[in-house]
């Protein structure tokens, strides 16, 4: 079988290209972070698995320092260029199953856009949970298994939406083993998080309107506020494709 590749280390992969068309999953997640976050102060922030830094500059509204941690040398370059105006920002190369920084000693964790690439994320989940302080503070996104349209799916087949991960990787990326691409179900993902030792407090719905024809037909202003205020009560039937998930650890 070929050795697994890691598309972020790839020269013609660009993650910031990526992200230049999609301003509105962009600002949905933005929106979401301060959601969650409003009127909390935190002392030091680790966001696991930020690529470039996308969204440091939102966690700096919110922490005195951010260290953003990816396992990835070409994101880490990347951010040194896209956070070059940004201070109190470290950059460590680590894993989010291994991540090699003292016990109790982040305030507030961040792991958003990295659910779909762990099928077992339980190794992951108990590193956040080993970083937190007492009493810290996780935000956790996942690609939500059972949203609407999925719903609609399953039961036309009649079936029943899996509880454990789902692959969505195309034969021929299965066949490549290319990194992991998988849906988790939100309940699921909030045991896990309670296994870890992080009791969830809030979960919003993100993304609820993402479509193409919507983006092109529709303002983006007037989509930013209509999504901004669906978050919250869309979370209750875990509408959109993404979830987040804000735990605390206890203490």
């Amino acid at each position: 079988m070929p050795e697994r590749t890691n598309q972020y280390d790839e020269n013609e992969h660009s993650y910031r290209t990526y992200w230049q068309d999609r301003s509105y999953e962009h600002d949905a997640e933005v929106a979401a972070l301060r959601s969650l976050l409003d009127g909390r102060r935190f002392g030091h922030a680790a966001d696991v698995g930020g690529g470039y830094g996308r969204l440091v500059p939102v966690l700096r509204e919110f922490a005195d320092h951010v260290t953003l941690v990816d396992s990835s040398r070409k994101q880490l370059s990347d951010a040194e260029e896209f956070l070059a105006g940004e201070t109190n920002v470290a950059m460590r190369l680590m894993s989010a199953g291994r991540l090699g920084m003292d016990e109790a000693s982040v305030d507030l964790v961040t792991m958003i856009r990295v659910m779909h690439h762990l099928p077992d994320p339980v190794p992951a989940l108990s590193e956040i949970a080993r970083l937190l302080r007492p009493g810290g503070i996780a935000v956790i996104e996942s690609a939500n298994l059972a949203h609407a349209a999925n719903r609609v799916r399953y039961a036309a087949r009649r079936q029943r939406i899996p509880t454990e991960p789902v692959d969505i990787r195309s034969a021929e990326n299965r066949e490549r083993d290319s990194i992991p691409f998988v849906n988790h179900h939100p309940r699921k993902v909030a045991e896990q998080l309670a296994a870890a030792g992080l009791t969830v407090e809030r979960t919003l719905s993100v993304s609820n309107l993402r479509s193409s024809k919507l983006k092109k037909f529709v303002p983006h202003q007037a989509l930013a506020r209509a999504e901004g205020a669906l978050q919250s009560p869309l979370a209750k039937v875990s509408f959109g494709p993404s979830m987040f998930f804000l735990a605390r650890k206890a203490g």
